[in-house]
């Protein structure tokens, strides 16, 4: 398909700079994929969506501290690295901006951290090797680096926190599932109480979430691979489901989707982990996944394809429609959807 399928028009101020002051003061746009639907709610109003014997499936992997400030030995000059993926204990890929590296390249960092560039940059991205004189990288790298914002938004918040999910638990993704950063631990427990299993798995939030598809042809793209593990817990309750299978998020649509691949007939999904790079784009067949929570995307976006795919591209770009003239709140710290 064309990318500029995917294409809508969004006034900037509409992109949300800070997350309100109560994470589940948003705003909930609900559609109906059965009836076409668009209806305005609160995001507490999802619990009315909900039904004993549903199962919400949610994303638990928290935001590492991945963005790091260096200066490049020999010339001084400032670079600024973002952590994406552990390569072993001590070597990492990493997106880079400002001076120019190149392999044998030397950062130096605070507290007695150095880094080398050992392959890159390619498409801005370069493989470092770290050290340090403690020999303890990972807890120095750890106490150096900032929670990475999205590019989009322009200020520090005030609390880090707010960048986490409430249920955040292994720190090993680049960004944070959005969609799970409406929910308190009283709504979590609102949902439980109804008679709603909730179940936990992990996906490393990765490259994709900041790169856009800049093919002109979606069948062009390839999507960067992700680490994920759908555990034998969240299997057991995802398959003995007796409602909807909820998904809190996209990341954890690609996960359930890329464990459903592996299934036997008759389960939802099996066990599974690895690396996923599941590209779902419209006309794609869900074999996991009955109902799902996200956030308003990026224009020509691998997630508005995704959510695109599961809603219909016509119905879901009506959404945007509705929600750029309704003032919903765009991106991160936005507001959100439950397509049915």
């Amino acid at each position: 398909m064309r990318t500029e399928l995917f294409d809508y028009d969004l006034p900037g101020e509409l992109i949300a700079q800070e997350p309100l002051p109560v994470r589940d003061a948003s705003r909930l746009m609900v559609v109906d994929r059965s009836t076409s639907s668009i209806d305005d709610r609160g995001f507490v109003d999802l619990l009315d969506y909900l039904e004993p014997g549903d199962c919400m499936v949610v994303n638990n992997s928290r935001v590492i501290p991945a963005r790091l400030h260096a200066t490049k030995t020999g010339t001084g000059g400032a670079v600024e690295l973002l952590l994406l993926e552990k390569l072993s204990k001590a070597r990492w890929t990493a997106m880079s901006r400002g001076a120019k590296l190149r392999p044998g390249a030397v950062l130096e960092l605070e507290k007695g951290i150095s880094g080398e560039i050992r392959e890159g940059p390619t498409d801005g991205m370069v493989v470092v090797a770290f050290s340090s004189g403690t020999g303890d990288v990972e807890g120095a790298l750890e106490s150096l680096g900032e929670v990475p914002l999205p590019p989009y938004i322009h200020r520090p918040i005030e609390d880090p926190e707010r960048y986490q999910t409430v249920y955040s638990e292994r720190a090993i993704s680049t960004a944070a599932p959005t969609a799970g950063l409406h929910f308190t631990p009283a709504l979590l427990e609102a949902v439980e109480a109804k008679g709603v299993a909730i179940a936990r798995l992990e996906l490393a939030v990765g490259i994709d979430t900041f790169v856009p598809v800049r093919e002109e042809d979606t069948d062009d793209h390839r999507m960067h691979e992700e680490w994920y593990s759908v555990g034998e817990r969240v299997t057991r309750e995802v398959n003995g489901c007796d409602g909807k299978v909820i998904a809190v998020g996209t990341t954890v649509v690609r996960a359930l989707e890329s464990a459903a691949r592996k299934a036997e007939s008759g389960d939802r999904v099996a066990a599974a982990s690895g690396r996923t790079s599941l590209f779902i784009t419209p006309g794609y067949e869900f074999r996991a996944v009955d109902a799902l929570v996200t956030n308003f995307h990026f224009p020509r976006s691998t997630l508005i394809m995704l959510v695109a795919a599961f809603a219909g591209r016509s119905l879901l770009l009506e959404a945007y429609r509705h929600a750029v003239a309704e003032r919903y709140r765009f991106y991160s710290f936005g507001d959100a959807m439950l397509v049915l």
